[in-house]
């Protein structure tokens, strides 16, 4: 059960439409702040610079350190992101189908989910072999935003309407092991 109830209807309906998911009648709660906070979600997707094959893989990345359950059900549908290619993301350094600056964003944000404090020049220095610098720096405000995000709807516990493998909050899931739930 989720540890926010879900706002009621004529506080979601307005915002998000009459069946918005779980997650989003539980961020309505905070209504006051919830078009900002949708508007700053599709800035990211809509308006970046990155491919969003790397945001989509980077994200689901995140998702899994933050065992954000709701987080890696989602798929936003990119066109270029398989199962296969999701699967791959269990062991980044491994997988053929990842290009080297995938590889690298994706130590990044490892970094970022996992031991921030580890994150150092040469970190920055491998990430600046693949990206331009306002690349880099949104690839910093996306880990930001997915590590704190992802934690904080992780607390939340918003499982209720997911299929039962995301919803033991005993086990540890990851997006490569489960069937996604959603395209958006």
């Amino acid at each position: 059960m989720s540890r926010v109830p879900p706002a009621p209807a004529e506080v979601y309906e307005p915002i998000f439409g009459s069946e918005p998911s779980l997650r989003r009648r539980i961020h309505a709660q905070a209504s006051h702040l919830t078009a900002d906070y949708l508007a700053w979600m599709t800035a990211l997707r809509t308006k970046g610079i990155l491919p969003g094959r790397l945001v989509e893989l980077v994200r689901l990345r995140v998702a899994f350190h933050n065992q954000c359950r709701s987080c890696m059900a989602i798929r936003y549908s990119t066109g270029d992101v398989s199962e296969e290619l999701v699967c791959s993301l269990e062991k980044p350094e491994e997988a053929e189908d990842l290009t080297e600056p995938e590889r690298a964003a994706l130590a990044f944000a490892d970094l970022m989910a996992t031991d921030h404090l580890r994150v150092d020049d040469a970190t920055f220095a491998r990430l600046h072999q693949h990206f331009t610098s306002p690349e880099v720096m949104e690839l910093c405000l996306l880990v930001g935003t997915f590590v704190g995000y992802g934690r904080m709807d992780s607390a939340l516990a918003m499982t209720d309407d997911l299929p039962e493998e995301y919803a033991d909050p005993d086990a540890t899931v990851a997006p490569w092991r489960q069937a996604p739930v959603t395209l958006i």
